[in-house]
């Protein structure tokens, strides 16, 4: 089968298209013939040596995947031959065929494409637990989402609406701001490409405060770090909760003195942790992310798609910070 293998670290270029070895459905397991698979941040730092998991080499990245079913391990139920799935698999994704531990698949309703199907779970399993685990959102509060047109942050625009919240967007493009509308937001703020000396991260505070309104934030969701996150915590209200999401602005350092005086939280979210931790709890959400998905109150938004043989180009995009939703590459 052919694979884009990660043969040493390195940016997207480094990446090697290969024929290797079919893999085996071991006991227990289940063989995957892979039709889609997402890309997400965790792809760019993972082929760089930079994510917190490091598996041997060579392997290829993408860990989000759709596909259909070509062989059940032993001592496998529930699961025939030409079953359509979805699954997180951490990496080995850019690839024809994967193996998938069987505890791990989900059935693809057949009215969905492997596309959407592999574009759903990390990004909303991560803003749906981010946001009612440890930013316990309630209907009527105001959120405020940075990176609203990534894939993470229109999944927070979306949930976020679900569940009642007044949703603000930031963005840095106004292309970006109108994917963050379509998916709901009720205003959207366009700020400017950082970095920032102090004052344009003070000018970047006022539009922050300005957007939220005079009470502030009840939850500020931060996809983004970097010099974004200071002005966004300034923006914070009484006892709001400040979830750090990810990095891809840099990681950044806040002054703890803000949250005294707006007795605010800040909370780490690591969603891959929290579902091997509390497993019941994280398959309640995905069970609640499948009803609002077959409700049309949420759903993927794949903006561009690339074959196996071109998977790089999705990663470096994903590296740019370009994407507006989720990335996709397709084995067909």
């Amino acid at each position: 089968m052919k694979a884009l293998l990660s043969i040493e670290p390195g940016t997207a270029d480094t990446l090697a298209l290969r024929e290797i070895a079919d893999p085996a459905a071991g006991p227990g397991q289940l063989l995957v013939r892979i039709r889609a698979c997402a890309i997400n941040y965790p792809d760019v730092l993972i082929i760089e040596d930079k994510y917190q998991m490091r598996p041997p080499r060579p392997f290829a990245p993408g860990g989000e995947i759709a596909g259909t079913i070509e062989a059940v391990g032993e001592g496998v139920e529930g699961w025939s031959e030409g079953d359509r799935v979805i699954a997180m698999i951490g990496h080995g994704g850019l690839a024809e065929k994967v193996v998938v531990p069987a505890a791990m698949a989900l059935p693809l309703p057949p009215e969905r494409s492997f596309e959407e199907g592999s574009a759903l779970i990390l990004t909303y399993a991560t803003s749906i637990h981010a946001l009612l685990d440890r930013g316990r959102l309630k209907e009527g509060q105001t959120l405020l989402v940075l990176g609203a047109a990534g894939g993470v942050g229109l999944a927070a625009v979306e949930l976020g609406k679900a569940y009642g919240a007044r949703v603000i967007g930031a963005v840095s493009s106004e292309g970006k701001a109108e994917a963050a509308r379509a998916a709901g937001a009720d205003h959207v703020l366009v700020y400017p490409r950082g970095p920032f000396d102090k004052e344009g991260s003070k000018a970047l505070a006022q539009m922050f405060k300005d957007a939220v309104g005079p009470n502030g934030a009840d939850v500020i969701y931060d996809p983004v770090g970097g010099d974004y996150a200071e002005p966004a915590l300034r923006s914070i209200g009484w006892e709001g909760r400040y979830l750090v999401v990810g990095f891809p602005a840099g990681i950044p350092k806040l002054p703890l003195n803000l949250t005294l005086l707006k007795s605010c939280d800040v909370c780490g979210v690591f969603w891959g942790a929290f579902a091997a931790r509390e497993p019941k709890a994280n398959a309640a959400h995905i069970t609640t992310l499948f009803r609002l998905w077959s409700e049309g109150r949420i759903a993927p938004r794949v903006s561009r798609s690339w074959p196996l043989e071109q998977g790089g180009e999705a990663i470096a995009h994903m590296a740019a910070r370009q994407a507006v939703g989720k990335l996709v590459v397709t084995m067909d």
